[in-house]
């Protein structure tokens, strides 16, 4: 059956028959990716581009999901001004009571708490005292949530990946665009240090025309499987091919691109190697059989966007690594990089005199001196880094930039601001997951990255952070 289906594939690619998954042949000497659907906007609906909604005083909050990522939530929201956490939900109403314990150390009333059923996470959404709903669950369950919870009027933000699917996507978008509620991914690392830094400097010129940009996420997850309650994690990795958890490295990518402000995705390739790791991990540590495991071992993602720019995106939770998410920026006059160095090289132009004082030390082929890389990260220091850094580092969160992700979500809203990430941000982001697996299930075919924007990806010019005169 392989066999068979290999020599299909090879036909519809030198003989431009079409695939049920998509339309690879070859037009005026080129072949075309496998198409994927752009559903047609419906009648009345209009896009979230730049979307804004009516100043919030105080922003009324609801947690839903209260293991791994939710308490520190919490307890980041406990150093906002101007929030008020109304309820509290998990399926564990220990869980509940432990969040209810950081609010009472915090000197702040006890919140509604709901618990012990499937569904009661409906029950907090439905409230009508609530502005925003923060979801920190297991995958399966985010796009469910987000919709439910738009539809019931509220704004959203969920953690990554905010869905799996491109029916999900899909339908995530169209509540968003439909209810004109602000839906948010809350991906973290677009808010680092270094990321921020560099892309203030990027947004400034200082590294020329961007061309490149490099993300990942490298983390060897064995001392964690079982921290995932019901095996969740690990059974999406056996089940599940292509790069499943992408935003890490494809959120400061795309902010460096202008990804749908006046760029897009136009298609990727995807390649993985075969999955050894964690299937040895099962059947040696866990002493179960492994069947037909998934999930590659490495996944390598290359995307070309429409002006012609290039994304790297790779994903590996297998592999005795060190931790990285490999963040790298090229541009015409200069390099960015993060792992295993961080540092910059630029051309010696883009050295002011004010920032380097010794220029024989700059060369084409390594970074600038530490000195240098410091001056000038502190004359680029973003504006958001410059007002939080202080506050982000004491209240901390993956070294403050999850407080920060979470008081830009909530100035936003108190300022009537659109947000630093929109429902298109996380389709884009996301959109990852289901699209490298069709190309991998196609012999690493390209496949066509839809336009989430349906048309307004050129209606905004350049990615900019909101803030209020």
């Amino acid at each position: 059956m392989k066999k068979l289906f290999n020599l299909l594939l090879l036909a519809v690619l030198f003989t431009g028959c079409s695939m049920p998954s998509g339309d690879t042949n070859k037009a005026n000497g080129e072949f075309k990716p496998l198409s994927t659907e752009v559903t047609e906007r419906p009648d009345g609906q209009k896009d979230v581009l730049g979307l804004t909604a009516p100043k919030i005083e105080t922003v009324r909050v609801g947690f839903i999901g209260l293991g791994m990522r939710g308490p520190g939530a919490v307890n980041r929201f406990t150093h906002i001004p101007g929030v008020e956490i109304v309820a509290l939900c998990d399926l564990h109403p220990e869980r509940v009571e432990k969040s209810q314990a950081i609010l009472e150390k915090a000197g702040l009333p006890a919140a509604a708490g709901y618990s012990g059923q499937e569904e009661s996470w409906k029950e907090l959404c439905q409230r009508d005292d609530l502005d925003l709903v923060y979801i920190a669950t297991d995958w399966k369950h985010h796009a469910e949530m987000m919709i439910y919870a738009m539809e019931q009027g509220k704004h959203v933000a969920c953690e990554v990946p905010a869905a799996m699917t491109m029916e999900e996507i899909w339908d995530v978008i169209n509540t968003a665009e439909r209810t004109q509620k602000h839906c948010m991914q809350l991906e973290n690392c677009v808010y680092d240090f270094f990321e921020l830094t560099t892309l203030n400097m990027a947004q400034k010129g200082v590294f020329g025309e961007v061309l490149y940009a490099e993300g990942a996420y490298i983390h060897q997850l064995e001392n964690y499987w079982n921290s995932y309650e019901g095996d969740w994690r690990l059974e999406y990795n056996k089940n599940h091919r292509g790069d499943i958890y992408a935003t890490h490295g494809m959120g400061p990518a795309c902010q460096l691109l202008d990804i749908h402000r006046g760029d897009k995705m136009n298609y990727l390739v995807a390649m993985d190697s075969k999955p050894v790791s964690i299937p040895n991990y099962i059947r040696e540590v866990r002493g179960e059989e492994v069947g037909d495991f998934k999930n590659g071992q490495h996944t390598m993602t290359m995307i070309k966007t429409e002006k012609e720019k290039t994304i790297h995106i790779q994903h590996d939770v297998a592999s005795p690594r060190p931790y990285s998410r490999m963040y790298q920026v090229t541009g015409t006059k200069g390099f960015a990089n993060k792992y295993p160095n961080e540092g910059y090289a630029l051309e010696a132009s883009q050295i002011d005199s004010d920032v380097a004082a010794n220029h024989e030390d700059l060369s084409a082929h390594s970074y600038v001196p530490e000195e240098v890389k410091k001056a000038l990260m502190e004359k680029y220091k973003h504006p958001i880094h410059k007002e939080l850094e202080e506050q982000a580092k004491k209240v901390g969160g993956h070294g403050g930039m999850d407080f920060i992700m979470d008081y830009r979500l909530i100035y936003c809203l108190q300022n009537g601001l659109p947000l630093d990430m929109d429902v298109y941000d996380l389709a884009e982001w996301c959109c990852l997951a289901p699209l490298t697996a069709l190309s991998l299930e196609n012999n690493s075919a390209p496949v066509e990255i839809p336009d989430f924007t349906r048309g307004g990806w050129n209606k905004v010019q350049g990615f900019r952070h909101a803030f209020a005169e």
